[in-house]
């Protein structure tokens, strides 16, 4: 039996939060997302939707979004930092539709946001809601916001990234761990860069202690550039920290002339630090959960970070939606925890195991690598990443998760 009148509401205005709520409203649940900042945006510039994304944004009902701002891109392709050389070029296009049964997309996040927050129905999104604190009382939860407003849910979820209030206030203060790398970001008109006759691909550049990366985001009207540097010290995590384009030059000094061509275009960029998080043992308590960055933020070395809090929703509306009563709900939070955290612990470890393996020094590690690249085939790609892109948390409605809730109901909650 679903009860539909199960409330829920989700802290965070990000892509995390908004696909999360556009999820269990399609599963009939009644819910409210709010937001701390006063209007909706997002930081940071592009930002990877894999097959196992699109399939779920596609459900709700954003294919014709995608479609006009997203772009397709041409092929996965890994080149060499200082001769431009190809290790490996894996077309994408239609065959990774064709592979997954959904296309990949490159996007601007703010491109993303934006059409997220659109598909929700009016009153249901609350801006300038910061989270003050969370009072469990066993059958619902009442949420403070610092603006003085209180609301009250049967289910409250930390949908509000790496620096999540909801986190602090279940599990107290973390202090992440500084991975030694610093990325600078930029976007790019792309009517700057006729002369590189670039291609719509994403074009990644593997070099001695750094990497770069550059793909058209806007329906081809952008392009977003990431260099990722190896420093030795930081003290400060933020996505808006500006950074010097002379630096950014010098860093890059002796790579290819495109990388080269590319950089001396830029204007601004903005740098951050690249901290990285263990995975966290439980991410819930009571009534409250967690999902995405507040429980399992990413090193964005698989691209995943996104794909992966739009699963997270996925599978917790489904669980929400199959309750009999709202009395089941910790038990359903339990099922979400044992059923999701396998799989996101695998992306998490894949992910920082990739920072090396980019990174590598010329010498013997890194001719064994480029080996190893320029002897793979589309065929062994695609095969090597069912496992991720094949994925559909739709599953979490079958007999199986059912089963895995029951069990849940007299495990012990601490």
């Amino acid at each position: 039996m679903r009860h539909h009148g199960l409330s829920v509401a989700v802290i965070g205005g990000g892509i995390g939060g908004l696909s999360a709520g556009l999820s269990m409203l399609e599963a009939g649940l009644d819910v409210h997302v709010y937001e701390q900042s006063s209007r909706i945006s997002e930081v940071g510039a592009g930002i990877a939707v894999s097959p196992n994304a699109t399939r779920i944004l596609y459900r709700l009902g954003l294919e014709c979004e995608l479609a006009r701002t997203g772009v397709r891109p041409t092929a996965w392709w890994q080149r060499r930092w200082d001769d431009g050389r190809t290790l490996s070029r894996t077309p994408l296009g239609t065959e990774i539709e064709k592979r997954f049964g959904s296309p990949h997309y490159q996007m601007h996040r703010g491109d993303l946001v934006a059409a997220l927050a659109r598909a929700f129905p009016a009153g249901r999104l609350h801006t300038g809601h910061r989270l003050l604190s969370l009072v469990d009382d066993g059958d619902s939860v009442e949420a403070r916001f610092e603006n003085g407003e209180t609301t009250r849910a049967d289910v409250v979820v930390g949908a509000d990234g790496i620096h999540s209030a909801v986190r602090a206030a279940l599990f107290g203060p973390e202090t992440p761990h500084f991975t030694g790398c610093v990325a600078y970001r930029g976007v790019i008109p792309a009517a700057r860069l006729p002369h590189l006759d670039m291609e719509p691909a994403i074009q990644l550049w593997m070099g001695p202690n750094s990497h770069f990366i550059h793909y058209h985001v806007s329906g081809l009207r952008l392009v977003n550039v990431v260099g990722v540097i190896e420093q030795n010290t930081w003290t400060k995590e933020s996505w808006t920290e500006p950074g010097d384009v002379a630096d950014l030059l010098a860093a890059y000094d002796h790579w290819h002339p495109q990388v080269r061509a590319i950089l001396q275009t830029f204007e601004e960029t903005f740098r951050w630090a690249i901290f990285e998080r263990s995975p966290m043992p439980r991410w819930s308590r009571g009534r409250v959960t967690l999902l995405g960055d507040a429980c399992h933020a990413m090193l964005p070395f698989l691209a995943q970070g996104a794909a992966q809090a739009m699963e997270d929703g996925v599978t917790l509306a489904a669980l929400l939606s199959n309750l009999g009563s709202p009395a089941e709900v910790p038990e359903a939070l339990r099922t979400y925890e044992s059923v999701r955290r396998p799989r996101v612990t695998r992306v998490q470890r894949m992910a920082s195991d990739n920072k090396a393996r980019l990174h590598l020094p010329d010498g013997p590690a890194q001719q064994a690598r480029d080996a190893e690249l320029a002897n793979g085939t589309t065929d062994i790609f695609f095969s090597a990443w069912e496992w991720l892109y094949r994925h559909d948390p739709e599953a979490a409605r079958t007999q199986t998760y059912r089963t895995d809730l029951h069990r849940n109901r007299n495990r012990d909650p601490a």
